[in-house]
C-alpha cells in the first residue's frame, strides 16, 4: 500500500513528463524533419531581435497578404514572428527558415519569390515589356525622322466649296447667313 501511495504520484509525474517532452520534440522536430538539422549561428538578445525583423520582413502574412510578417498585426503574423524568433535561437539558418515555411503554406508566402520555374516570368517579363517599349519608341521616332516631310495642303480661299454637292448648299446657306453674301460667294469672287 505504501508502494501504490509512492508509485502512483511518481509514475503520474513520469507520464506528465513524458507526455510534455513527447509535445515539444514534435514542434521542433518539425522544423528538422522539413529542413534538416540547424546549420546557422543560434542568436539571442537584441541580435535575435533584429534578425527576427529581417526574416520575418521576408515572409507575407497569409491573413492580410499584402504585408510582411514582420509589418502585420494580425495573430497569424504574430504566431509566425514568434516561430521565426523560436527557429533563430535554436539556429536555423535565413534559407532553412524560409524553407520550413514554403513547406507549410506554399512559395506565395514569400515576399520575393525564388528565381526559378515559372517565376522566371515575374522578374523577366516587366523587364522584357520595357524593352519592347523602348523598342517601339525607337522605330516611331526613327520612322519620323527619316520620313520626307510633305507640304501642308493649301487652305481653301474664302470663296471655295466642298466637292459634295449638298454640303456645299450649307456652305452657301451660312455664309449668305453669316456674312450677308448673296449665294454665300464672296463679292470679289464674283467679279
Amino acid at each position: 500500500m505504501i508502494r501504490r501511495a509512492l508509485l502512483g504520484p511518481a509514475l503520474a509525474a513520469l507520464a506528465a513528463a513524458s507526455f510534455a517532452s513527447a509535445q515539444e520534440p514534435a514542434r521542433g522536430g518539425d522544423a528538422a524533419q522539413v529542413v534538416g538539422p540547424p546549420r546557422g549561428q543560434a542568436f539571442s538578445g537584441s541580435a535575435l531581435e533584429a534578425r527576427t525583423q529581417e526574416v520575418g520582413s521576408l515572409l507575407r502574412c497569409p491573413v492580410c497578404q499584402g504585408l510582411s510578417v514582420a509589418d502585420s498585426p494580425a495573430t497569424m503574423a504574430v504566431n509566425m514572428k514568434a516561430e521565426v524568433r523560436e527557429l533563430l535561437s535554436r539556429g536555423y539558418s535565413q534559407d532553412q527558415i524560409l524553407a520550413y515555411f514554403e513547406h507549410s503554406y506554399g512559395e506565395f508566402v514569400r515576399l520575393e519569390p525564388p528565381m526559378r520555374g515559372v517565376n522566371w516570368l515575374v522578374w523577366a517579363l516587366p523587364l522584357l515589356a520595357l524593352a519592347a517599349g523602348a523598342l517601339a519608341v525607337t522605330r516611331v521616332l526613327g520612322a519620323r525622322r527619316t520620313a520626307p516631310p510633305t507640304e501642308p495642303a493649301p487652305l481653301p480661299g474664302p470663296g471655295t466649296l466642298p466637292d459634295d454637292p449638298e454640303l456645299a448648299r450649307y456652305v452657301r446657306r451660312v455664309r449668305e447667313r453669316a456674312y450677308g453674301w448673296p449665294d454665300g460667294q464672296p463679292p470679289e469672287a464674283k467679279a
